[in-house]
């Protein structure tokens, strides 16, 4: 395999020039200015044919195509463009094609075998329709299906585009203050509310974050990841284009259906940064063989970065044993907390994060992280890190009172790379953005200014007034002999006869005798009472593909507590 030459002949543009680039546009105008014949992007085809090498010139002639085609239907400034794409260069050519006309790119996830179509089309339709989009653009696929259920806004398939060439022209007319794009977060179909963000803070973002990460010229960021999710977009898409970091990337169904790949990639390529959530770390150890790999180095990894669910330290020491022979440094790994509605990145860690063991009965009883004493039920915390440069954090109480350090509450952001607010949703815009700082809805706490994440809000179980967080029996019951690691979810449901919630615990196994099955929910049973003070009211083992995802691969807990309880009402 072929190393990747980079011949970068201009730095990165600097916190101190970033006056010079009012929008994202003025960004990509430095690039082709300095960098036109660098490499911009290496695309890896699913198909496995020859990998793409893309000059920074030849990217943004491709988004010229698009921008031609979109000004020839008379999309201007500030029009909403709908992109409904799957995983291609199509898709990265009509983003930044649709910036450079001025409009408003937005990239909705495509219809997959995981979303119900009827469902997924009404949501799409009423999406599209209440944001006044004025355009769609679809893969091929997709375009009968959208033409028939959105009627006059026309879609465009973008295998048929009638630009041959197009001169790259950029809008003369953006403003800082302009909305550059729509960010979507994810959900059981992956259509939600629309974070609209500035071009002023986008470029925030990616300065504020530069500098946490000390970006170099010489990096070279491998992804997998979906664009329509917030660490794939910013951190493997618009950060690399716009400050002209070579991007490897290849579609997250390649990478699920061959892992090994994405390993195999950060060799050929000298990848030196990668953004994972924390599932993959588990999951590559698991699934990547010894004879898939033989011979390979990792040593050009600088940053395997956790990020976008909650991180667990076990994830990162199976990660670190399982390739420590191949290259991998255990201070290699760190943590970062993220949202769409900060642009991206709100804290980031230094190599190798802490780890704080905490009391169980304190963080239950008091929701307090008291370090756990010999002896006691503890739950293992990694931190998150400190917030990026121009970004605060602290934790607020219900009356949204700030709290001490290891007092447990909800996270409030503030920096200068937020929310515009949610696009056309000024209600919800009031009730998340409080005198400037948006409250997430997760709860966490901090440490000598470094955040640790205890879990959502929304899904917080509260039995007998004491606070149960899902994810840490999950994580448990994971690791009980036969259920499917990741493929497990717990809940709380409302108890008439005790007057306060149950637990159930919904856990895929592979195995389809029943009774072993009933073994295996004895021992999830066991488990969760062993390490925790907490009794499950219910333990339901189900068959593999039984259990919801959201479009960003998480386990969609609302939507699975509905289909439970749909089923035990049958």
């Amino acid at each position: 395999m072929s190393k990747l030459t980079v011949t970068n002949s201009a730095s990165l543009l600097t916190l101190d020039n970033r006056v010079n680039a009012a929008t994202l546009l003025d960004m990509a105008k430095k690039q082709l200015d300095t960098r036109a014949d660098d490499t911009a992007l290496i695309f890896v085809p699913a198909d496995g044919t020859p990998h793409r090498q893309i000059s920074t010139r030849e990217f943004f002639a491709g988004a010229a195509r698009y921008a031609a085609m979109l000004r020839q239907i008379g999309i201007a400034d500030r029009d909403l463009v709908i992109l409904v794409m799957e995983h291609s260069e199509a898709l990265l050519h009509a983003f930044w094609g649709a910036l450079m006309v001025g409009a408003i790119p937005s990239i909705f996830p495509f219809l997959s075998e995981k979303l119900d179509p009827s469902l997924y089309f009404e949501r799409v339709h009423a999406l599209i329709t209440h944001s006044g989009a004025k355009a769609v653009i679809a893969s091929t696929p997709f375009v009968a299906g959208l033409r028939d259920l959105l009627g006059s806004i026309p879609v465009i398939d973008e295998s048929g585009l009638e630009v041959a060439k197009a001169e790259i022209a950029f809008s003369q007319s953006c403003a800082g203050s302009d909305i550059a794009f729509l960010q979507h977060s994810s959900g059981s179909t992956g259509l939600q509310k629309g974070v609209a963000l500035s071009h002023e803070a986008v470029l925030n973002q990616l300065a504020n974050y530069r500098e946490a990460l000390n970006l170099q010229p010489s990096d070279v960021i491998v992804s997998w990841l979906p664009l329509y999710h917030d660490m794939g977009l910013i951190a493997g898409f618009v950060m690399p284009i716009a400050q002209g970091i070579p991007l490897v990337l290849m579609s997250p169904f390649h990478w699920v259906r061959d892992p090994k790949l994405l390993l195999q990639l950060i060799q050929q390529y000298d990848g030196t940064l990668c953004w994972l959530p924390n599932f993959a770390y588990n999951f590559t150890a698991a699934r990547v063989r010894d004879s898939q790999i033989e011979g390979l180095r990792l040593d050009s990894m600088r940053l395997f970065i956790n990020c976008s669910e909650p991180t667990r330290a076990e994830s990162h020491r199976q990660f670190a044993h399982r390739f420590e022979k191949y290259g991998v440094k255990p201070e290699s790994l760190v943590t970062c907390y993220a949202m769409a509605e900060n642009t991206f990145a709100v804290t980031q860690s230094q190599p190798q994060p802490n780890v704080d063991l905490i009391s169980r009965a304190a963080l239950s009883e008091r929701h307090q992280a008291i370090p756990a004493q010999d002896g006691e039920l503890n739950i293992e915390m990694l931190s998150n890190g400190k917030p990026i440069p121009n970004c605060r954090v602290k934790i607020v109480d219900e009356m949204r009172q700030e709290l001490p350090a290891r007092h447990v509450g909800e996270i409030a952001v503030q920096s200068d790379s937020m929310l515009t607010g949610y696009y056309r949703r000024d209600d919800l815009t009031a009730q998340a953005l409080i005198d400037g700082w948006y409250l997430t809805g997760d709860y966490g706490y901090l440490v000598n200014g470094e955040l640790y994440i205890t879990g959502r809000k929304k899904d917080l179980i509260i039995v007998g007034g004491k606070n149960v967080y899902p994810q840490d029996l999950e994580t448990l019951a994971s690791d009980v002999p036969g259920v499917h690691a990741g493929r497990v979810v717990a809940f709380g449901v409302d108890d008439d006869r005790l007057g306060t919630e149950s637990i159930v615990m919904v856990v895929e196994a592979d195995d389809q005798d029943e009774d072993i099955r009933s073994e295996i929910g004895k021992r999830v049973r066991a488990m969760i009472a062993q390490q925790t003070d907490v009794t499950l009211g219910a333990v339901h083992v189900v068959d593999r593909g039984w259990l919801h995802k959201t479009s960003s691969g998480k386990i969609a807990r609302s939507a699975n507590r509905e289909k439970y309880l749909s089923e035990i009402s049958q």
